[in-house]
């Protein structure tokens, strides 16, 4: 079977859809264990980029190797950098600076569901950027509807007051910059192939992750073992196999009708972050993690439109 006649198929878009969100679903409470197993707290936040820049110069590298087994050599070229460097910045160093110090101060329940608002930062930088891409009505009431149950998740049992800490407003950056960098992205693929498009701006994202955290902490401040080595390497391969899954999904298919699956993300967060962290799960978590899926499932709904272009979305 030919991989077009794979990611066609109903069976090969929905087991793909679900792999890719559950892999990166499954980023928030791997992150929170790597955190714990290798001893690096709230305030060690150089650590915390070290470690980020690690996984993602790891993920790079995955994707290379993938690809020149395939038979494709994505060899470097140097009137790239600019382009490849400003989706590196958005896309890979800033978000994951703000996201991995943001996910320290919160919980994996609540990272998860704050994560599924990139798709609505994404729609707000589309519509200052693209005079053709503006909020519709549609678009308006998805965001806010999602935003809604970000805020119905900060919402301290009991009291019923907002509580919006400095971790949640971090992952709410973070998850800005993501959104915004997804734009430069899909104009990047215009000029770029995909797949060397990622793979070096994850690099490059990743070395001045690598810079910052090892000036200041060291470049080899950690004690790996089986355990702390292997969450590494998985949060590398979600991060690579994820891309791999998902472009190819939306490569063969209609965006609308692969979109929607996005909003999996944050159900298989919160369901994982409970089971793998023994988060407790309020109804007012349920509550949110409704709305902000429903807020993409709005969002991202399209009837009967056509759109062959490869999107691609960050965890």
């Amino acid at each position: 079977m030919t991989a077009k006649k794979f990611f066609t198929h109903p069976f090969g878009v929905i087991s793909s859809a679900i792999i890719t969100t559950f892999l990166w679903g499954s980023a928030f409470p791997f992150i929170k264990l790597s955190y714990e197993h290798l001893d690096i707290g709230k305030t060690d936040i150089w650590e915390q980029m070290l470690f980020a820049g690690y996984r993602f110069f790891l993920a790079s590298i995955l994707i290379l190797i993938f690809f020149t087994l395939l038979g494709r050599k994505l060899t470097f070229k140097r009137d790239t950098v600019l382009i490849v460097g400003k989706v590196g910045l958005f896309q890979t160093f800033l978000q994951y600076v703000l996201f991995y110090i943001g996910l320290s101060y919160s919980t994996g329940v609540q990272g998860s569901i704050i994560a599924g608002t990139t798709s609505f930062f994404q729609l707000l930088a589309a519509h200052f950027m693209y005079k053709n891409d503006r909020l519709s009505f549609k678009k308006i009431l998805g965001v806010t509807v999602g935003f809604a149950g970000v805020i119905i998740v900060n919402i301290t049992k009991g009291t019923l007051s907002l509580h919006l800490g400095i971790g949640e407003i971090l992952l709410l950056i973070a998850m800005a910059f993501g959104g915004y960098g997804n734009v430069f992205a899909k104009e990047a693929a215009k000029k770029v192939d995909v797949a060397y498009l990622t793979a070096y701006q994850m690099m490059m994202g990743s070395f001045g992750l690598l810079l910052i955290g090892g000036i200041a902490a060291g470049f080899l401040p950690f004690h790996f073992n089986l355990v702390t080595f292997g969450m590494l390497l998985y949060l590398s391969l979600l991060s690579s196999v994820g891309f791999i899954l998902w472009n190819n999904v939306m490569k063969y298919n209609q965006v609308g009708k692969v979109s929607m699956y996005l909003f999996l993300v944050p159900v298989f967060g919160v369901m994982l972050s409970s089971f793998m962290l023994h988060e407790a799960l309020s109804y007012l978590v349920f509550i949110g993690l409704m709305m902000v899926t429903a807020g993409i499932i709005i969002v991202n709904y399209q009837r009967d439109q056509r759109d062959t272009e490869i999107s691609k979305s960050a965890s």
